[in-house]
């Protein structure tokens, strides 16, 4: 099989601003990183604001001061598009909802699912918990109690419920109207079934 000619990009590789987060993070002034990698003040801004590439050597130094990884200047960022109705369906049990993954499948901080609740849809009938630390339930139209073991909450239109993930809990629509909410997981549930 032939492989397709790829001219390379004449586009600069833009690092400084990821340099720049990194020193942020850590929470470091630049005449302290100057100061750790022996590189100038001057230097190290005009590389932040990618106006200067620096050496390997330099970039080393910089990367071994600011404890990141060299390759992570230059990896593409992840970002993903999830249009309305598109996403893969996630099955967490339940009648009457039809539930759809927003978030890539490869995210592990957090997971987003959008949930269409038919008129009287329901939980499972045992109350069950999410293997996830916090669990967020926003209401975007309709009436929807969600269920644990010592109270409900009935939760309309604009109305946000945070929980412990593995907090036993259930849900219904007791109402004749569609509900549409969104689920936020945090870190991402393990298990979910996508399909």
């Amino acid at each position: 099989m032939k492989a397709l000619p790829v001219e390379p990009s004449s586009d600069p590789v833009a690092i400084g601003s990821r340099i720049r987060a990194a020193r942020q993070d850590q929470r470091l002034t630049i005449e302290q990183v100057a100061a750790a990698t022996g590189l100038t003040k001057g230097f190290l801004s005009r590389v932040e604001r990618d106006l200067t590439s620096p050496s390997v050597a330099s970039l080393v130094t910089l990367c071994q001061v600011l404890s990141i990884n060299i390759g992570d200047l230059f990896a593409a960022s992840e970002t993903h598009l999830s249009r309305r109705g598109e996403g893969p369906k996630i099955s967490l049990g339940g009648e009457g909802i039809v539930e759809r993954l927003l978030t890539s499948r490869s995210e592990r901080q957090l997971q987003v699912l959008s949930a269409t609740i038919d008129p009287y849809g329901r939980g499972e009938s045992e109350l069950y918990t999410v293997d996830c630390d916090v669990d967020v339930l926003h209401i975007i139209s309709g009436e929807l109690t969600l269920i644990m073991t010592q109270e409900s909450y009935d939760l309309k239109a604009g109305d946000t419920l945070s929980f412990p993930g593995r907090e036993p809990h259930t849900w219904e629509n007791r109402s004749p109207h569609p509900v549409e909410a969104l689920w936020i997981l945090v870190p991402a549930a393990s298990g979910s079934g996508a399909s």
